[in-house]
């Protein structure tokens, strides 16, 4: 996803796969890693959900449904994002939508 979204979600703190040197890793790897450093992985891909068995993780997941992954589209998503993360559970998904 855009990583000029993270500007926009005050008091958290935001890392991108690439400043976490993940880039090129699979999803299942991705969230074996994040569950060691974070509390929430927020991500885009909707087949995520699919593909993994997230209750097998001890960590928060949200997705972001837009129209499109263009930042435009993420922004307006925001304010759903930020209730999301305090109500997400562990183990869980939370779609986050318009």
């Amino acid at each position: 996803m855009d990583w000029r979204l993270s500007r926009s979600i005050a008091g958290h703190e935001i890392k991108t796969v690439g400043e976490m040197g993940w880039a090129g890793f699979k999803n299942g790897e991705l969230l074996t890693q994040a569950s060691g450093h974070f509390d929430v992985f927020v991500t885009v891909d909707q087949n995520l959900v699919f593909q993994q068995n997230i209750g097998g993780f001890p960590i928060r997941v949200v997705v972001l449904q837009a129209k499109a992954n263009r930042l435009a589209n993420l922004l307006p998503l925001v304010p759903n994002l930020l209730a999301a993360l305090d109500s997400a559970r562990p183990g869980a998904v939370t779609i986050v939508s318009e």
